[in-house]
């Protein structure tokens, strides 16, 4: 605590034991406990026990607001994270707690008893969004300077613009539409079923005829499975993937004109190394406007936190075994096996995205209570503030080191999630 703090707080217990301030804080009580009865001790709970009203200071407890909010969720992110790898363990024999490795291991064990060759899947880049108004209306709380009816942020990504805004994405970015017409060309990819007229490529399940190897077939003998040549019928994708025919589902094209129709969502995605003003959601890095030092990392924090991860749809490659192929039973249990194991897989890929983000807040949050936090409460407490605020503001000067700790405890939990999340994701070619 500072001099001039240290000498206040003597001062307030002196007149206080004597009932000299306030006219409702003369009870017969000693000095500590008259103070803290006339709001000048620190609260009973800290930032660590998940308190944030520490100072009464606007912007420094939003901050201590987002270091309760971080830590929170980099330990639901870990759950969320044990509970998918305890489902794949108990898939393959394990239990519950089972070492990553471990699961890694027999994964590989079950795949190689089922298949010939090998397993792979691809997935869509993991798409992580959050709204620029959720992020602006943070900051503003904080910093009474920015108005979000205005303001925007910037975006290094892809921002979803609002329905019926005016669309200019600048020189910076490039501009694609999403709309479900069958008529378009989705010269950048189709999420759905894509109706091909003639004999094309399938990144996905192929429904007819398949000139090449069909790792699964129906009762009838067509392609039900994926084919390694060219598919003729209808290809149900897993994934985004180009369709050279009618495209029954969602379509994104590149727009002629430079601007997507009435009906259709735009996107602006920023260049490489570049970013887009952006008002509606951004996937991708979130860069709030200037603020106070300690409310930028706050929004940009809580920007991590709010986002909303999807898991990805996904494309699996493999060919049974024959003698698996050939018994109904071992290849109806694998195929069963197979799906609930996507489901875990489709999951951990968009928890790892989310504890990307994570992570990556963590250095600006940390960074931001050693510098910006501790020089704005010794501005204030120079500023001459009344004596309940320069008691407040001490106290929260104490909690930043707290704070500081819990933001390197939550950065530890993400970093070890992660790691696990990698481990299980490599067993088949996803762990990058």
């Amino acid at each position: 605590m500072n001099r001039k703090l240290s000498g206040l707080y003597f001062l307030a217990a002196s007149a206080l034991a004597v009932g000299v301030i306030g006219s409702g804080c003369n009870a017969p009580l000693g000095a500590d406990e008259l103070m803290k009865q006339c709001g000048l001790a620190c609260p009973d709970k800290g930032v660590a026990d998940g308190n944030a009203s520490i100072s009464g200071n606007v912007s420094v407890d939003a901050f201590f607001g987002s270091v309760v909010r971080f830590q929170n969720t980099a330990n639901s992110l870990k759950a969320a994270v044990q509970t998918e790898l305890d489902g794949i363990a108990l898939s393959v024999g394990l239990q519950p707690g089972a070492a990553a490795a471990d699961i890694k291991a027999k994964v590989a064990a079950k795949i190689a008893a089922n298949v010939q060759g090998s397993l792979s899947i691809k997935a869509d880049p993991p798409k992580c969004s959050v709204t620029a108004e959720a992020t602006l209306q943070a900051q503003a709380q904080c910093d009474a300077s920015v108005d979000p009816g205005s303001a925007s942020v910037e975006c290094q990504g892809s921002c979803d613009v609002k329905a019926g805004a005016q669309v200019d994405c600048g020189a910076s970015a490039t501009v694609t539409c999403t709309a479900t017409d069958p008529s378009l060309t989705c010269d950048i990819g189709c999420k759905g079923t894509c109706e091909l007229k003639t004999a094309a490529a399938c990144s996905g399940t192929c429904h007819g005829t398949c000139t090449g190897n069909c790792s699964v077939k129906d009762a009838q003998g067509n392609c039900a499975g994926s084919c390694d040549a060219k598919c003729q019928g209808t290809c149900e994708l897993q994934a985004e993937g180009k369709c050279e025919g009618s495209c029954q589902g969602s379509c994104d094209y590149t727009p002629p004109t430079g601007k997507c129709d009435a009906s259709a969502q735009a996107h602006c995605t920023a260049k490489a190394g570049a970013s887009v003003q952006c008002n509606g959601s951004c996937s991708g890095t979130v860069t709030p406007p200037s603020a106070k030092a300690e409310c930028q990392a706050s929004a940009k924090a809580d920007a991590s936190v709010n986002a909303t991860c999807t898991p990805p749809s996904l494309n699996v490659s493999f060919q049974l075994k024959a003698s698996v192929a050939g018994d109904a039973t071992a290849s109806g249990q694998f195929t069963a096996w197979l799906e609930g194991f996507k489901g875990h897989i489709s999951n951990l890929v968009a928890l790892k995205a989310k504890l990307d983000g994570i992570g990556a807040a963590a250095t600006d949050l940390q960074a931001s209570a050693e510098a910006g936090v501790t020089a704005s409460i010794n501005a204030s407490l120079k500023a001459n503030a009344d004596l309940k605020s320069t008691v407040l503001l001490g106290c929260a000067l104490k909690e930043v080191p707290t704070a500081i700790s819990m933001v390197g405890d939550a950065a530890t939990t993400v970093t070890a999630s992660a790691k696990d999340s990698v481990t299980i994701l490599g067993s088949v070619g996803l762990g990058a």
